[in-house]
């Protein structure tokens, strides 16, 4: 039971957290709660168990350093989102996006447009924050019900981050499970993709079953960017090229510098007003303006004023400060798995879990729902993605199992089901951004559901995993 003692330190300052902190949880008081989590890892082992102090220290920093690459792709991603915006790439594939929407599709369109921006911009709260609102007052209009609006919106949100190699948790599973981000997507396709149009078939069903009108929302918003960045089916060129990239299986540091820096290049020909519209944000006079716009983008958080106060959310970046938070987190994070790993802590959990592991099924099952486990316990997707990992990666590697097998099945079961519990950082900002109550929206956000099903059926059928190599004497 003693390995237990950290956990329940770390749920019940989280929940103390959120009660206190609400939204803003993960400004600091997560990270400050790891800390106190990681604290009584340590005291535990040095006085209880007796273990040397350099040896802690050791094992927690080679954790720590070992999520260096993702913090650098991290940083990247700030710069892409900065970049991608500004040099119109993003407000370019969201316009076309939006000329799909039609309102007996309307919940499919959505989910589908949801999913393309998050895809895009890697991160489902932007979007379910911005082109979600939108959806969910035209959805109001066309006569659908709050839980049916949410559940697409948050299936497709859910959906692109997911396989993003812009999304922060997508980049935080591969990293800490040490495959390869492109690896670890293109493994995803094969349990999330069936989840996806499982959830678009259920939304088509429904939708078709309504009689809707009405497409006023959804041309003011195209107006908006039309206004504000040249659109041109030209700009699409630069997604293809980084697709292209990343199917001749580009490293993923390469490929994201090179996106940053094609994007820059384009803001530069296509979009000089936005441009210089960033620099006034600062200096913003003389030959450096240009300059000082595009680095500014890179690493600021900056707003382009499109005359539609929603849209401009849309159009508001965070760059390379933006994400310190998680940055934080993630090292925070990484000291208590650490401190977990040197006091032996872990491996106690781990003997207790590894008790029901008899096969594949077994083994992903466990993974999956220890995932949506640690979402109710830590309240915290981050959070979940690194313990279930951490606890697992060991298991999986002394069975021959392939690394992309364990950071597939944290997803699955970690970054997908955050949204669905009330008091989870994810649950707590999306039912407060859309207007809905959690457990309004739970039953209708068929994706998120689906994703841990199909990934353990998939476990059962042994589809697309490698088996264990046995040795044979």
């Amino acid at each position: 039971m003693l390995a237990f003692v950290p956990f329940i330190v770390l749920i019940l300052l989280l929940v103390c957290c959120i009660s206190v902190f609400g939204n803003a949880t993960l400004d600091g008081a997560s990270q400050v709660s790891l800390i106190i989590a990681s604290g009584v890892c340590v005291l535990i082992g040095w006085l209880m168990k007796r273990l040397r102090w350099d040896s802690l220290e050791k094992e927690i920093t080679e954790k720590v350093a070992s999520c260096t690459p993702s913090i650098i792709i991290l940083l990247l991603i700030g710069a892409i989102s900065g970049t991608w915006m500004v040099s119109g790439i993003v407000p370019t594939m969201i316009y076309y996006g939006m000329q799909v929407l039609h309102p007996q599709w309307f919940l499919v369109s959505s989910c589908v447009l949801c999913a393309i921006v998050s895809l895009l911009i890697g991160s489902s709260w932007t979007t379910v924050a911005t082109i979600g609102v939108a959806l969910m007052g035209i959805g109001k209009a066309l006569g659908f019900s709050d839980g049916w609006i949410a559940g697409s919106i948050i299936s497709g949100a859910y959906f692109g981050d997911k396989l993003s190699p812009l999304s922060d948790t997508t980049v935080l599973a591969s990293s800490v499970v040490g495959t390869p981000l492109f690896t670890h997507i293109r493994y995803m396709m094969y349990t999330t993709i069936p989840a996806f149009f499982i959830a678009l078939a259920i939304f088509f069903v429904e939708g078709l079953s309504m009689d809707v009108t009405g497409m006023g929302s959804v041309e003011m918003f195209t107006e908006g960017l039309g206004r504000t960045f040249h659109i041109s089916p030209w700009l699409l060129l630069v997604p293809v090229a980084i697709g292209v990239m990343i199917a001749r299986r580009w490293p993923s540091l390469v490929v994201l510098f090179l996106a940053v820096l094609i994007a820059s290049v384009v803001a530069l020909v296509c979009q000089p007003e936005r441009v210089q519209e960033i620099a006034a944000m600062g200096r913003g006079q003389g030959r450096l303006a240009l300059y000082e716009g595009i680095i500014r983008a890179c690493y600021d958080s900056t707003g382009i004023a499109t005359g539609v106060p929603v849209l401009d959310e849309l159009v508001r970046t965070r760059g390379m400060g933006g994400m310190m938070p998680t940055i934080w987190l993630i090292i925070c994070a990484q000291v208590f798995a650490g401190a977990l790993t040197a006091t032996g802590l872990l491996r106690d959990i781990m003997s207790y879990l590894l008790r029901l592991v008899r096969g594949t099924f077994s083994l992903v099952a466990s993974t999956v729902m220890s995932g949506i486990f640690l979402n109710v316990t830590t309240a915290d997707q981050f959070l979940s993605i690194i313990l279930t990992s951490s606890m697992f990666k060991e298991e999986y590697r002394k069975r021959g199992y392939e690394s992309r097998l364990l950071s597939r099945s944290c997803e699955d079961g970690g970054t997908v089901t955050s949204v669905l519990v009330p008091w989870n950082t994810c649950g707590l900002t999306q039912s407060t951004v859309l207007g809905v109550a959690t457990i309004t929206y739970l039953p209708y956000c068929f994706f998120n559901l689906l994703s841990p099903i199909v990934s353990m059926t998939v476990a059962a059928l042994g589809w697309k995993i490698r088996k264990p190599v046995t040795n044979i004497r």
